[in-house]
């Protein structure tokens, strides 16, 4: 079993920066990718970042030049930097990695997740 720790979210002004961590338990070596998704009031989850062990990173268009996703393999833990936030980006964090190998994945699993408001 693989637990995933966020920490990070909170209230930001438009135009504000965060940044969001997640540190999983076990070895980093058995992680395929790590993910964060993002579930605004009312909607349905979406991926909004994704990084591979490769360290191949995709993003959802909506974020793109302005959330950067990384890694720490020596830490084990995942972060998302946001800046220039907007409203719009108000949901819950959650984080998600695929666990199993480098070119393969058997489980997946999800952080608790994080309440990222954007508001004046």
């Amino acid at each position: 079993q693989v637990r995933l720790t966020e920490s990070g979210g909170g209230l930001v002004q438009p135009g504000g920066s965060l940044r969001l961590s997640c540190a999983a338990s076990g070895s980093s070596v058995n992680i395929n990718a790590m993910a964060w998704y993002r579930q605004p009031p009312g909607k349905q989850r979406e991926l909004v970042a994704r990084i591979t062990s490769f360290d191949s990173t995709y993003y959802v268009d909506s974020v793109k030049g302005r959330f950067t996703i990384s890694r720490d393999n020596a830490k084990n833990t995942m972060y998302l930097q946001m800046n220039s936030l907007k409203p719009e980006d108000t949901a819950v964090y959650y984080c998600n990695v695929r666990w199993g190998g480098p070119y393969y994945y058997t489980d997946e699993y999800w952080g608790q997740g994080t309440q990222v408001t954007v508001s004046s």
